[in-house]
């Protein structure tokens, strides 16, 4: 199977990996965690990657971006994610924070979220789990009752990614009781506000976890005051916008690469010892690999539908499905391999740091951003809707 895009991307991609390997330590495991430093790494790389106009790679040119293909884009992705993602968690707004706002946003919106995150200076976090609706969002409890002009927000949600150090909240919650006028289904009555961070009436309490701080935060919403200006599209149409989210959410994290990048460094790794490994070890090195294959050509068939519209929530439920196995299964290959690595090899610090890591991440990756039995549903879903 030939991966290549053409030169052009080749080119890229060389660039990219001369950035990370110049600007970004050989030790780095990603900006979250103890460590602060890790964070500023991130941020400066940002910026550095904004500079010279890869950071919204494809992006069109009048919202700040390259105006590049999706493919080039698609470079970045992958290399991002292999180096444990130096961009820190810009990669959600590059991904899909402005992307949304692209296409739902008003042009008073747009002016204002769009040219920050072109820049890399500002951080989002995702408003949509909660307590007692994660799988099934729709069921959210966090709600925004009228009052006066605005609304007031008030509810809890869970999970939330980055809440410690984002400045910007794409925040979800119930503008209508199901039952009432037009609302009959829980997917209607549903809003997204755009809501600033730094507001009083929000409170972030950290969830400690082995993956590091800023990963898992509780967020509190005590009467925040929100506006039709802080609207994302339409009131009580917010289903269709999270819709769209998890299609762009889904495809957005690179994740094979990683896992790649590190199967492909194990022989090198153990050096004479790769020899002496049970048959059955290297057997599932070589399955996984593999897998990895299949992985990347699910994430290009999604990036292509993505690109001409054609998306349906099945494409990006399958993609979803293999490439989270693909990373809980090669974690494991990876653990049994690091075990023969000798402490005296040339890069076993560097090998055994970043397997633990990769392990660590990858025994949430089927629940987060929708459990892989959601997947299968929406999978199943969109199988039988074809049958008919």
């Amino acid at each position: 199977m030939d991966f290549e895009m053409g030169g052009k991307a080749a080119e890229l991609r060389t660039e990219l990996r001369e950035l990370v390997k110049e600007h970004v330590p050989e030790h780095y495991l990603g900006a979250f965690t103890d460590d602060p430093n890790d964070l500023e790494i991130a941020q400066r790389f940002c910026r550095m990657l904004a500079e010279r106009e890869l950071l919204c790679l494809s992006w069109p040119q009048e919202f700040g971006g390259g105006g590049a293909s999706v493919w080039e884009q698609t470079v970045v992705r992958e290399e991002m994610w292999a180096h444990h993602e130096p961009r820190g968690a810009q990669y959600m707004g590059v991904n899909w924070v402005g992307p949304i706002i692209m296409r739902h946003g008003t042009d008073e919106q747009q002016r204002t979220h769009l040219p920050p995150i072109a820049r890399g200076e500002v951080i989002w976090c995702q408003g949509f789990s909660e307590p007692e609706a994660g799988s099934d969002l729709a069921s959210l409890r966090t709600s925004a009752r009228r009052d006066g002009d605005g609304w007031l927000v008030s509810g809890q949600k869970i999970w939330t990614s980055y809440a410690t150090m984002a400045q910007w909240c794409f925040l979800l919650a119930r503008t209508s009781k199901v039952g009432e006028g037009a609302t009959q289904k829980k997917q209607q009555g549903l809003t997204i506000f755009l809501v600033p961070m730094d507001n009083p009436a929000i409170q972030v309490r950290p969830i400690r976890c082995m993956m590091g701080p800023h990963h898992l935060n509780e967020v509190f919403f005590d009467d925040l005051r929100v506006t039709e200006a802080d609207v994302l599209g339409t009131v009580d149409h917010g289903w269709s916008i999270v819709q769209d989210v998890m299609a762009f959410e889904r495809v957005g994290i690179a994740r094979y690469a990683r896992c790649e990048r590190l199967l492909a460094a194990a022989p090198a790794v153990l050096g004479d010892r790769w020899d002496d490994l049970p048959g059955e070890l290297r057997g599932r090195w070589i399955r996984m690999l593999t897998h990895c294959r299949r992985a990347r050509l699910m994430a290009y068939r999604v990036v292509s539908l993505q690109s001409s519209g054609r998306i349906q929530p099945g494409d990006a439920a399958a993609y979803r499905i293999a490439v989270t196995k693909l990373d809980q299964d090669s974690a494991e290959v990876l653990m049994d391999i690091a075990a023969e690595v000798p402490p005296d090899a040339a890069r076993a610090t560097w090998f055994l740091g970043e397997v633990e890591d990769h392990w660590k991440y990858s025994q949430a990756s089927t629940v987060s951003s929708g459990s892989i039995e959601m997947q299968r549903i929406l999978l199943s879903r969109a199988m039988l809707a074809v049958a008919r």
